[in-house]
């Protein structure tokens, strides 16, 4: 392959001065002579193409002014399970985010609501519920941005979360992986890559079985009917077109399988008769479902001199279906219903940057999405009479399909502007449209200003208008009336469409290194809204479906630590939040009638409010050997258990341990051999995430048992 030009490799060398990559390595390349013609040469030149690309298409979308919290790729190999661990389970180490069940994640007290991006492209919203769509070994670091947002980030505004993918210029060469133990689970794995020419690749897969695949409703150590089988593959290629331009493709997919977990020792409580058949034993219901998520991405991306893009284009497909256990169900629950859903976004995003001098950056953006929903559902019901008493025992069916198709637009700009050296603002606005079940807009302003009074001392201050749609799928009003003089119709019928929720976010901290190694970082927020948009599981299947409260307030407080000298590494996180919420105005047919008219009198605690949360870990490398210890800890408050009063009850607190031993062999013949042992919940604390109880929560969840891993890796 030839060389690139005299000129081009001297004006690459500057670029490898530059300080970010200004190191021994770099300074020894000898750059600044011309080199020789040769391969090396070439690669060379491309790793620094590729290097500056990636710190250009960060320029592009900042963080300016938001609350950042990064793992990056040696503290994610250095948690328990390493690449092995659940994607959600690495952001429970994050300041601020509560677990919740089937996965959930709660930033900041607010539910759901997060957006995923991919190397700066924002990743459509899919409908599955638990599982994890993205493996934690694609990743090279993730971001958790939170705040006070810059006017680039829209829709999804509770929590961003940024992953930089890895490339084969940064992670050349490949692993293979087995990874099992307790609960019956095999976690097979690998991963590859590297360059040919131009063409940078990273693949990667994985395979995942077990028996604890949602949590168990009990605190029983062996789940019943609770196995999972999941399939995950990840694809990075990107090409250099010439040194300023890149064009890249991403493809991801998953297909998992679930086993609905039964909660033993109960019986039928609604009086319904089944084909003569009046009782059912719960250990043998047999409820399934699977989710099954494919996305792509392709962007072009180029800096030339002031002037940096990144225009992308996205598709994501989604779908669950769900089948229940026709007798069971009917006697239970009153009706049981093959429910499948789809999911199909197709978009395009672009973000540009145009440094007018040394002072001043203008960005500026679009991002547009069209989305399609559909649904077919086939129910078994029993008839009833006015007065609600079963007429047969011969179940009926119910046919009901439909779908519809939504869009969301949104634009920004702004304006980046070091008043003087030690203060940089940061202000904008976006204008977001959304074109579906609803049909609203907003022109949402952000301030962000940041103060570094000192090396050692970091202060900021911000605020954000927020507009979120609600989620396209829901049930509509015509479908109710299918279910009219049925053992599945709803106690109450009004049913208002949601609404985009709309709030202001103030939010005001600061960083401080006490000492090298040492740092400590502290945020305030307070957010008021109108329409909060909550979630919640009603019926068998396991979907979720919106609703708003007319009011909303979340405020808290966040306290982080950092600690990274030598062989130790520590970090620890606290939080308090508190969320509330008045008045159900949307989706009402989901709630019984006397739950309405408490929330209707006064704010109530949100089914996600948890007041206080921490997450710790500690993690020490043995001098002299590649033995490595760590550990981390989760800690909870409690999530709201009911809605009887104004003050409502909340779970009690718990704490999960989790420990790992990591043993690194670099010599002879099992060079590139590592060895782990993980414990998952080392203290065994049987912990309830969920107790089954109010609003929008179908069944108790327990946090996991105690769980022994062990995995062998080579690496290439």
């Amino acid at each position: 392959m030839p060389a690139y030009s005299l000129a081009g490799r001297r004006a690459l060398a500057a670029l490898a001065l530059l300080p970010v990559f200004c190191d021994t390595a770099v300074a020894q390349t000898g750059l600044a002579a011309a080199p020789p013609t040769t391969e090396a040469a070439v690669s060379l030149d491309l790793d620094i193409i590729a290097k500056q690309l990636d710190v250009a298409r960060n320029q592009i979308q900042p963080t300016l002014g938001a609350s950042l919290y990064e793992f990056r790729r040696e503290a994610i190999e250095t948690m328990p399970q390493g690449d092995n661990a659940p994607f959600n389970q690495v952001i429970l180490q994050a300041p601020g985010v509560t677990q919740d069940s089937f996965g959930q994640l709660h930033v900041r007290g607010d539910h759901a609501n997060l957006q995923f991006r991919i190397n700066g492209v924002q990743l459509p919203e899919g409908i599955n519920v638990f599982g994890q769509t993205l493996q934690t070994r694609l990743a090279n670091s993730i971001s958790l941005i939170t705040g006070s947002l810059p006017a680039q980030y829209g829709f999804r505004t509770a929590g961003i979360l940024d992953i930089q993918t890895k490339t084969g210029t940064l992670n050349p060469g490949g692993s293979v992986s087995m990874y099992g133990g307790s609960h019956e689970w095999l976690q097979p794995s690998a991963e590859w890559g590297g360059r040919v020419g131009q063409l940078d690749y990273f693949l990667t897969g994985e395979y995942l079985h077990n028996g604890i695949g949602i949590e168990n409703p009990t605190s029983s150590y062996h789940p019943l009917h609770d196995r999972t089988d999941q399939g995950r593959g990840f694809a990075y290629l990107s090409g250099i077109i010439d040194p300023t331009t890149r064009v890249s493709l991403i493809l991801g997919t998953s297909r998992s399988q679930f086993q609905i977990p039964n909660t033993p020792g109960q019986s039928p409580g609604l009086g319904l008769v089944v084909n003569g058949a009046g009782d059912f034993d719960s250990r043998n219901l047999n409820d399934n479902q699977r989710q099954i998520n494919h996305y792509s991405i392709v962007s072009l991306q180029q800096k030339a001199g002031p002037v940096g893009f990144q225009l992308s284009g996205f598709n994501r497909y989604s779908s669950i279906y769900f089948t229940p256990d026709p007798l069971g169900d009917l006697l239970f629950n009153g009706i049981a219903q093959n429910a499948y859903r789809r999911n199909i976004a197709t978009g395009t995003q672009g973000d540009g940057s145009l440094r007018l001098n040394p002072d001043v950056t203008l960005r500026a953006g679009f991002f547009i999405q069209g989305e399609r929903s559909t649904f077919a559902t086939k129910s078994l019901v029993l008839p009833t009479g006015d007065t609600g008493a079963q007429l047969t025992d011969q179940p009926a069916s119910v046919i009901d399909s439909g779908g519809r198709t939504g869009w969301l637009y949104g634009v920004y700009l702004q304006e980046e502007w070091k008043v003087i050296p030690t203060v940089t603002l940061n202000f904008g606005a976006r204008f977001d449209v959304v074109d579906a079940f609803t049909h609203e807009n907003q022109i949402s302003p952000r301030f962000n200003a940041v103060w570094q009074p000192t090396e050692e001392t970091t202060l900021h201050a911000g605020y954000s208008r927020y507009f979120t749609p609600p989620p396209l799928e829901l049930v509509s009003s015509p479908t109710l009336a299918l279910f009219s003089n049925t053992t599945a119709a709803p106690a109450t019928t009004l049913n208002n469409t949601p609404k985009a929720e709309r709030s202001h976010y103030f939010d005001v901290g600061g960083t401080q290194i006490l000492f090298p190694g040492f740092k400590a970082g502290v945020d305030l927020y307070y957010r008021f809204v109108d329409n909060l948009l909550d979630e919640g599981q009603f019926g068998a299947p396991i979907i979720l479906s919106a609703f708003n409260y007319a009011h909303g307030i979340n405020r808290g407080a966040e306290l982080t630590l950092t600690y990274d000298v030598g062989d130790w590494h520590f970090y620890g996180n606290f939080a308090a939040a508190k969320s509330l919420g008045k008045r159900i105005i949307s989706s009402q047919f989901n709630f019984d009638p006397a739950d309405l008219a408490v929330i209707a009198g006064h704010y109530i605690h949100t089914d996600h409010d948890q007041t206080y949360t921490a997450s710790a870990g500690v993690a020490y490398t043995y001098p002299g050997t590649n033995t490595r210890f760590s550990a981390d800890m989760l800690y909870g408050s409690g999530l709201r258990a009911s809605i009887d009063s104004p003050n409502s009850t909340h779970l009690p607190d718990y704490q999960q341990v989790n420990l790992s031993v990591l043993q690194k062999i670099d010599t002879g013949l099992f060079k590139g051999l590592e060895l782990r042992l993980d414990v998952v919940n080392l203290l065994d604390q049987k912990y309830q995430i969920r107790n089954g109880t109010g609003v929008g929560v179908g069944a108790p969840q327990f946090g996991p048992r105690r769980t022994i891993l062990a995995g062998l890796t080579q690496r290439f």
